[in-house]
């Protein structure tokens, strides 16, 4: 909303060189009435309400109380976790919470069907609609299925937490490499809440045995972790489905999007290391 906002008050002084021209008519002779402005922005308004009714603690607690959890046959609780990993042996739990309801996702499905009754789409063009996206998106829901496979493989045979012991072993050095942990698991698993918890309990447990502030090092997991969701390859899958890239130009995004996340992800560890080292008091 923020980033809208500032997009608004930045046209009102300054116009692209760049002129678009939608249909037949140039866009300074189009006009459009309140009723349709108002209907324009109609699904939009319905996804932030539907959305924020969603996150909202009694409303979610409700929803969630639909969610199946599914132990994982022949793995839930076979993995046992052993220090420094985890601070003391624990078997590792696999159960699959189906949460077909509280999910966002059921609120953006939601949304596409009022918002198609707002704009007037007839039952036809909207299954008409509905099997165009399904299309579009199949190869990118498959690449999302095949990178979370991947991360669970990794991550209940050790491998993830080998990587992460690799970096704990930098010493002096881990408040910055904490970081590059958190975009390590933010591109295998495409979720900053599930890097989290790959490698949040690791960050604190080595946090602790070097002397430094636990908080501090889950923090830097975490902020690392945004800087990698701009090269995860579920972020890529769905940004070149949503936009029609052709496959020859994925390779150049991803090439593109790379640097930019190596240098940011390098330079909030910079950060980590100046709250670690020459202001601890600054830091919770």
């Amino acid at each position: 909303m923020a980033a809208m906002g500032a997009l608004f008050v930045l046209f009102r002084v300054w116009k692209p060189r760049d002129k678009f021209e939608f249909g037949h008519l140039a866009p300074a002779t189009v006009r459009h009435s309140k009723r349709d402005l108002l209907i324009a922005w109609g699904p939009y308004m319905i996804l932030v309400v539907l959305v924020l009714l969603w996150g909202y603690p009694p409303i979610k607690a409700k929803l969630d109380s639909f969610t199946l959890p599914l132990s994982w046959p022949g793995l839930h609780n076979l993995v046992q976790r052993m220090p420094p990993v985890v601070a003391k042996p624990s078997n590792y739990g696999a159960v699959f919470s189906f949460n077909w309801l509280s999910a966002s996702g059921t609120a953006c499905l939601f949304t596409s069907i009022l918002g198609a009754i707002v704009v007037g789409l007839k039952p036809a063009q909207f299954t008409r609609v509905f099997r165009q996206t399904l299309k579009q998106l199949a190869l990118a829901e498959l690449t999302l299925a095949a990178v979370l496979a991947l991360a669970y493989v990794m991550n209940y045979s050790g491998a993830t937490g080998t990587l992460g012991l690799a970096f704990a072993a930098t010493g002096v050095l881990f408040p910055l490499f904490s970081s590059v942990l958190g975009a390590l698991g933010v591109f295998l698993t495409g979720s900053d809440t599930s890097a989290n918890a790959l490698f949040g309990t690791l960050q604190q447990v080595t946090a602790t045995k070097l002397g430094m502030n636990p908080v501090l090092m889950a923090a830097g997991n975490s902020a690392g972790g945004v800087m990698g969701k701009m090269i995860s390859l579920t972020s890529i899958a769905v940004a070149a489905a949503a936009t029609t890239m052709k496959r020859e130009d994925e390779a150049r995004l991803f090439g593109f999007t790379l640097k930019h996340s190596i240098f940011l992800t390098f330079m909030i560890g910079l950060v980590v290391m100046f709250y670690a080292y020459v202001a601890p008091q600054l830091a919770p």
